[in-house]
């Protein structure tokens, strides 16, 4: 496997009883990368997230982390998923921001920020607070360490779950539609702190209904509808330019919505 794949997805399958939800996705995410998922709600992109993270299991299909397999199909066609002490290490290569900042109401943020590195990476709590004081300072939060979720801006709490995320020092960063629970003058802020971690080359998957965003960030845009990947491609072409009837209704559809 090509070492600079950080990601490896490959025919991802799930199913919701009945509802077939992924229909054999496959992708790679390289490092240093930007990978933006579009499409209708319904499509499956929040499911192939969860499954990329592991909060979900997949039917069947292969999921790999730095050419470690997390996942593959075994002889009896279902998923088989590697043993707790190894998910636990793919784990440490990823990091998930959701899109309601899933904070803890009862820690500062600072503790918010320090308390994994602590307890799951056994930092020192100095080393984890001077990293962490150092990523909020990055972020324009620095002045905000000792206030609790409930005290800050929505837009402050997701720059707050970005900055915990970051702490980790993952290989790769998800985004679940980081921007969907904001109104539009908060939505900026935080679109404007992704787009500095794409500048300094952070690999990243962002689950977004935001285009414009997509077509000035990202390397790549996906294009999901109905579980399968319908369009891939550079952003000039996937959203400026696309093959398929199905994304040129999608964002014409958009469009209209935004005007």
């Amino acid at each position: 496997m090509d070492a600079d794949v950080i990601l490896e997805m490959k025919d991802i399958k799930k199913s919701f009883g009945e509802l077939d939800v992924l229909n054999g996705i496959s992708l790679s995410v390289r490092r240093g990368e930007v990978l933006a998922v579009i499409g209708p709600s319904g499509g499956g992109k929040s499911t192939l997230l969860r499954c990329a993270t592991l909060l979900e299991t997949i039917d069947s299909g292969a999921i790999r982390y730095l050419g470690e397999t997390a996942a593959d199909t075994g002889v009896e066609g279902s998923a088989v998923y590697a043993p707790i002490e190894k998910l636990r290490k793919i784990r440490s290569y990823f990091g998930l921001v959701f899109q309601n900042f899933n904070l803890f109401p009862h820690y500062s943020v600072l503790k918010n920020v320090t308390d994994a590195p602590v307890v799951v990476q056994k930092c020192s709590k100095r080393e984890a607070e001077e990293k962490g004081r150092a990523l909020l300072k990055k972020m324009g939060l620095e002045d905000k360490e000792t206030y609790y979720p409930s005290q800050l801006s929505g837009g402050q709490q997701q720059r707050v779950s970005i900055v915990r995320a970051l702490a980790m020092e993952p290989q790769i960063l998800f985004f679940d539609e980081p921007t969907s629970a904001l109104d539009p003058e908060l939505t900026g802020e935080v679109l404007k702190v992704i787009r500095q971690l794409a500048d300094e080359h952070m690999t990243m998957v962002i689950v977004t209904h935001e285009m414009a965003f997509a077509r000035a960030v990202a390397d790549t845009v996906v294009f999901m509808d109905g579980g399968v990947i319908v369009e891939q491609g550079p952003p000039e072409q996937v959203l400026g330019a696309p093959r398929e009837e199905r994304t040129r209704q999608f964002l014409a559809r958009y469009s209209e919505k935004e005007a």
